[in-house]
């Protein structure tokens, strides 16, 4: 089988594997890919490109909204199929953290052009939910990267890690339900606003 064929192929589920990250972005490390070679990496880069052009093309009959959605996704895709492409090529933590992130982002951007579908606070939870699984999805990907970066002092860093992790994952579902009492008003949002407050430790 040709370097390109297999290039071609890899990218193809690259691309399958991050529209399924927009339905469901797993926590866990995706096991690291074999290390890929410059040309299987070039091929990969170029496939992403061109089937970008397809995939925007594909969105010229779509309007509104509907059309962001569909070029937020194609966009997505590219980048995460590049993104993909450069964690088997360096094979590195950092490289497969940053594919993580792309992923992520990808996902986030899909998911805030979905939110302008809402109004009132039913958008403004939708965004804020988006941004927290951003937030969440990074921090998860950091902690994993710092885990398999160094074995020298790794308890340590894994700990301080998840300890950020974790406060960043607070101060994110925090904004969300301040946001959610927004809906809310007189008494009932004071109550709901200490009660965020106190469940978040703010």
């Amino acid at each position: 089988m040709s370097k390109l064929m297999i290039a071609l192929l890899m990218t193809a589920g690259l691309g399958l594997a991050g529209c399924a990250a927009q339905t469901s972005a797993p926590t866990a490390a995706a096991k690291p890919m074999a290390p890929i070679s410059k040309d299987a990496y070039d091929a990969a880069v170029k496939n992403a490109e061109a089937q970008n052009k397809v995939d925007k093309d594909a969105c010229a009959s779509r309007s509104g909204n509907a059309k962001d959605i569909c070029l937020a996704e194609a966009n997505g895709k590219e980048k995460v199929a590049k993104a993909n492409a450069e964690a088997a090529y360096k094979a590195t933590p950092k490289a497969r953290e940053d594919a993580r992130v792309a992923r992520a982002e990808a996902t986030h951007g899909v998911a805030k052009e979905k939110c302008d579908d809402l109004s009132g606070n039913a958008k403004d939870v939708c965004v804020k939910e988006a941004d927290a699984a951003l937030v969440r999805a990074k921090a998860d990907a950091k902690v994993d990267r710092v885990a398999a970066d160094t074995q020298q002092d790794s308890t340590a860093k894994q700990a301080d890690a998840r300890q950020q992790a974790e406060q960043d994952k607070r101060d994110a579902d925090y904004k969300v339900a301040v946001e959610k009492c927004d809906a809310l008003s007189g008494s009932a949002k004071n109550t709901c606003v200490s009660d965020a407050k106190l469940r978040y430790g703010k």
